[in-house]
């Protein structure tokens, strides 16, 4: 393993090493301090409210996001009646109204799990290619998930594959609370449109990514870094459309002799060594602010020519919450500020961005993580620096403990190694019928800031769709499930240890 330690801020980290995109993780020396769990959050008691029932299923995932949208379609392709809810009024979460794009690799090549394959494969028939990445040479070692999704053709994709295969989405809905006895959510309750409203289901997936129906069921869950209670710095990503490509290449390659950046048409830029001067003149001419700058980094999108996606701005993690309602609200207002004056530099100083404009904002922060549950197994940064395999692994990855902090240490797996997420990471011994997937499956800090990427939460998702339909059909609680035991030929993913 390489390894690279220095106890410093990080702003005075990316002085001196001169990165400031991902890939920033934890050594062995982590402080592995156990962080103190989060209050449990209220459940009122609805017993006695007239509620109505608005929908019955075999299924009921809570959350439309990567890993949300995949458990729906995978446990209706494998024949539940499934309904899915979503707060929004688009599928995707993250990827979508987060405009969290590209998608970030795994870091080992065939990681790609049946269902990310099929969706890859769904963009090619809509004439897109979705791989664009991987064939840069940059990135053709950098493994599965590497794709560029366009949003607005995700979420009509997304749309596609659930009315194939019979999945209800329920839109503008979210989840307020459920029914719990004897260890099992009966129905959980929501706010629509009309009010609040029952969902009954025989097994729940909570996909909410901050845990939500984990919480008013009552579980135990954590937040915020071991050994500084912090949660991970969110970001406000944005586009903006009207841009040279070409220009802007040109400027980066031959100005400042910038060879990290792919070429066009899958092209990105970023603040390291070689660019760091251009952003620190928007400083010193007080265009913008050290905090706007800390972290720049800009992709080119397939289908959307002359737009770029912005990495960016990220909110100071000193400063705000994603688990304070209060502090999410105003780093709303905060980073909206940062991404104008951003906007205004671009178009003023960098050549390509003349005639750009901001063309769309999301409409979610993008968190990198916020609250996690504790399962029948909690994985740790031990887990991936052991190369951890599981007989009921559902998938693998080598992806960086992407920590984006004040205090980093680097430390990487050698290329071809890996690690495996076992299932009974996504399923408690405390409720018998639900599953969590995504960032608050259960982990620690240190082990979420690798498994929360967009490919790996698709692939929990898959499987906890894979093992509900399994449930059902043989009469077994989730939670005893055991992955390893289900024919080869059903799983989407086979342990390699």
């Amino acid at each position: 393993m390489e390894n690279f330690s220095i106890p410093i801020s990080r702003r005075v980290f990316f002085k001196l090493a001169g990165l400031t995109t991902a890939g920033t993780i934890l050594s062995n020396s982590i402080d592995t301090k156990k962080v103190e769990a989060a209050p449990v959050a209220k459940n009122y008691n609805f017993d006695g409210a007239q509620i109505q029932t608005l929908l019955s299923a075999d299924v009921c995932v809570c959350g439309g996001g990567s890993a949300g949208t995949a458990a729906a379609i995978i446990a209706a392709k494998n024949g539940a009646k499934v309904v899915l809810i979503e707060r929004g009024i688009t599928l995707g979460g993250l990827q979508t109204l987060g405009c969290v794009f590209p998608v970030m690799p795994t870091k080992i090549v065939g990681t790609d799990t049946p269902y990310i394959l099929e969706l890859n494969e769904n963009f090619r028939k809509h004439g897109s290619n979705p791989l664009t990445y991987r064939e840069t040479k940059k990135y053709s070692n950098q493994g599965g998930g590497l794709a560029n999704y366009m949003p607005e053709l995700l979420s009509e994709i997304y749309d596609e594959m659930c009315e194939q295969y019979g999945v209800e989405i329920l839109y503008n809905t979210s989840v307020i609370g459920a029914k719990v006895s004897n260890g099992k959510i009966s129905e959980c309750i929501v706010h629509t449109l009309e009010g609040l409203r029952k969902i009954n289901a025989k097994i729940f997936i909570d996909a909410t990514g901050d845990a939500v129906l984990s919480r008013v069921a009552g579980l135990k869950v954590e937040k915020g870094s071991d050994s500084t209670g912090r949660n991970q710095p969110m970001s406000f990503r944005f586009e903006m459309g009207g841009v040279d490509i070409n220009k802007v290449y040109n400027f980066f390659t031959k100005k400042y002799k910038d060879d990290w950046s792919t070429n066009p048409p899958a092209f990105e830029f970023a603040k390291w060594t070689k660019t760091e001067e251009f952003f620190k003149k928007g400083v010193a001419s007080g265009e913008v602010t050290e905090d706007d700058i800390l972290y720049i980094q800009a992709f080119t999108i397939p289908g959307k020519p002359n737009t770029m996606s912005m990495n960016c701005p990220e909110l100071p993690p000193m400063d705000f919450s994603s688990t304070d309602a209060i502090s999410y609200s105003k780093a709303v207002t905060f980073g909206r500020k940062m991404m104008r004056r951003l906007a205004k530099f671009f178009i003023k100083s960098l050549p390509g961005f003349e005639k750009a404009y901001i063309s769309r904002e999301a409409s979610i922060l993008g968190v990198r993580e916020s609250w996690r549950v504790h399962g029948k197994y909690y994985m740790t940064e031990e887990d991936y620096f052991g190369k951890k395999r599981f007989a009921d692994a559902i998938c693998y990855t080598a992806y960086p403990i992407d920590i984006h902090d004040t205090k980093l240490t680097l430390q990487k797996l050698k290329e071809g190694e890996f690690y495996e997420i076992p299932f009974r990471a996504l399923v408690t011994n405390e409720l018998e019928n639900l599953a969590v997937v995504g960032r608050c499956a259960s982990g620690n800090f240190s082990a979420q800031a690798s498994f929360r990427i967009q490919p790996t939460c698709m692939s929990m998702g898959e499987a906890a769709g894979i093992a509900a339909a399994y449930s059902l059909k043989n009469n077994i609680p989730l939670n005893a499930v055991e992955w390893d035991k289900i024919p080869a030929s059903q799983r989407s993913y086979v342990s390699q240890g």
